[in-house]
């Protein structure tokens, strides 16, 4: 009782603060919220009711659950039993056939575009984030090198038979069959650890039908190949918690990650030692780490360098003090000397960062880094930086808190792509969607209300996500099943690279969570029956 209590008393308040914290910067766009005179009982009341609530779900929530008791759904479910896998597959397939007609040959978004461009040799806005180290090797590492050559190999397959269209559908179609194939396993695996046949049966029902999936399917950007890894990586960790059995097939997977997502590597080095503790599996896993360690050096500084390929730019890991020195200009110019403004001109362009300054979008302020800074003058920057700090250190948390308040707060925001993009057809490319033009509305303005739908919507909601993150590991301390919390450490650290990302709310940052969340919640409900 005691535990419940601690735990049920620290959920609420991390759920209070969140809310408030949302909903000032959301709606003031900083902390005013918070000094307002009746702010103190609001939050006391939301406390008090955010603690019993979770009090009365911790008291209810059943270790063991009931059988079906409709014959239609036993009949449908006993055909499904026979094929679990083949069966979820066909289903999302074929449920996903329209999104396949009416955006055919796929949805590009800006990023892609720069990256066909940087397979086929043009300038683009990537070719001047870094100093390349060969001129001729545009391609830098700044989106993963293997999805490029990926993307970009599967395009110039088309155009080499005079059809750009043709190329970009084939990525598609082999990203629609990887995704596909990953969320049916997903659905044979929740069946086999016998989680609950009609909660497998709905994951797969929300799996076919809610839009984000397809439109992901159909939108060839590196995160649905890497959420896909991270599932797999997450299936992993499960079964060697669950048997401290520990199989090498995982290398492929672990290669595959830090090839997908430069950050990939981060979520496997901060995950995987907690492995350590097996009793049967530790040799293993301390291989394992090690190769991690051995692949992504190596890769880093032997291989790309090798084919001549430019690493991504250190500006991708500044968003947050670059944000906040934007906002410090925004608001107390007259405060930076002349000597600061120097140094953060070498960096960032001084006299346009007030002006580009986007609450949650750190892009505009980043995009004018010097990429012939140095060390130096990286070190003075981060000087002046701490200075500013300690002057107005108000201002950095309300930066950094407008950035990414989206992660922990349930608000609704953009979550997918499905906009015509042209910029490829200004380089010479005849992309074009087809014309099934009412089935796009239909299907983009389903996908657009869908986020509103009183209850499922909150399937893709990203601040929501979090929250059911904190509650199954709240849950699982209370119940001191500890060993499982292994499971969530990757969708911990992919929530923390969320807050160091550069956009606030950006949906496809927080994929790996929101796409793994049904496996999440099934393994949960597997754990606590142990």
């Amino acid at each position: 009782m005691r535990r419940k209590k601690i735990v049920c008393l620290v959920l609420s308040l991390m759920y209070s603060v969140f809310i408030s914290i949302g909903y000032s910067f959301e709606k003031y766009d900083d902390i005013s919220f918070f000094n307002k005179w009746y702010f103190s009982f609001i939050f006391f009341i939301m406390t008090f009711v955010i603690y019993f609530l979770l009090s009365f779900i911790f008291n209810r929530i059943p270790l063991k659950f009931g059988g079906i008791k409709s014959k239609r759904i036993k009949k449908i479910i006993d055909i499904f039993e026979m094929h679990p896998f083949l069966i979820s597959l066909i289903v999302i397939l074929v449920c996903w056939i329209p999104y396949m007609i009416a955006f055919y040959p796929g949805i590009l978004s800006p990023d892609p575009d720069h990256q066909i461009l940087q397979f086929f040799g043009i300038d683009n806005k990537y070719s001047y984030y870094s100093v390349l180290i060969d001129e001729n090797m545009i391609i830098t590492n700044h989106h993963p090198v293997l999805h490029t050559l990926l993307l970009g190999g599967f395009v110039k397959i088309g155009t080499i038979f005079g059809n750009f269209n043709f190329g970009l559908f084939i990525y598609s179609f082999f990203q629609i069959l990887v995704l596909s194939f990953t969320l049916a396993y997903v659905v044979k695996f929740l069946f086999d650890e016998k989680v609950g046949k009609l909660y497998s049966l709905s994951c797969l029902i929300i799996f076919a039908l809610v839009p984000v999936f397809p439109f992901y399917a159909m939108s060839p950007v590196k995160d649905v190949i890497f959420t896909c890894l991270i599932i797999f990586y997450i299936i992993f960790i499960y079964n060697c918690v669950k048997t401290e059995k520990v199989n090498f097939w995982i290398i492929f997977v672990l290669i595959l990650i830090i090839l997908f997502r430069n950050n990939g590597f981060h979520i496997i080095i901060l995950s995987l030692p907690f492995l350590l503790f097996l009793k049967n599996g530790r040799k293993k896993i301390l291989i394992l780490t090690l190769f991690t360690l051995g692949f992504y050096y190596s890769y880093n500084h032997y291989i790309l360098p090798y084919f001549h390929v430019t690493q991504t730019s250190v500006r991708e890991v500044l968003s947050i003090p670059f944000q906040q020195t934007a906002r410090y200009v925004k608001y107390y110019e007259d405060d930076v000397t002349d000597e600061e403004k120097a140094v953060i001109d070498k960096i960032l362009d001084f006299d346009t960062i007030a002006r580009r300054y986007n609450p949650q979008k750190s892009d505009p302020v980043k995009n004018e880094y010097n990429r012939f800074a140095t060390n130096e003058d990286l070190k003075k920057y981060f000087d002046v930086w701490l200075k500013e700090f300690e002057k107005h250190p108000d201002v950095y948390v309300a930066s950094t808190f407008n950035n990414t308040y989206g992660y922990y707060y349930p608000s609704n925001n953009w979550y997918v792509y499905s906009n015509f993009n042209s910029l490829l057809n200004d380089y010479g490319f005849d992309y074009h969607y087809n014309n099934h033009y009412v089935l796009r509305i239909v299907l983009s303005g389903f996908a657009i209300i869908f986020p509103y739908i009183p209850f499922i919507g909150i399937i893709v909601n990203i601040g929501f996500s979090t929250w059911i993150l904190l509650f199954m590991i709240g849950y699982l301390i209370y119940r001191k099943k500890y060993r499982f919390l292994c499971v969530y450490i990757p969708m911990i650290i992919v929530f923390l690279v969320c807050l160091a990302s550069p956009v606030n709310t950006y949906f496809r940052y927080a994929m790996p969570n929101i796409f793994a969340m049904p496996l999440a919640l099934g393994i949960f409900r597997k754990s606590i029956r142990y």
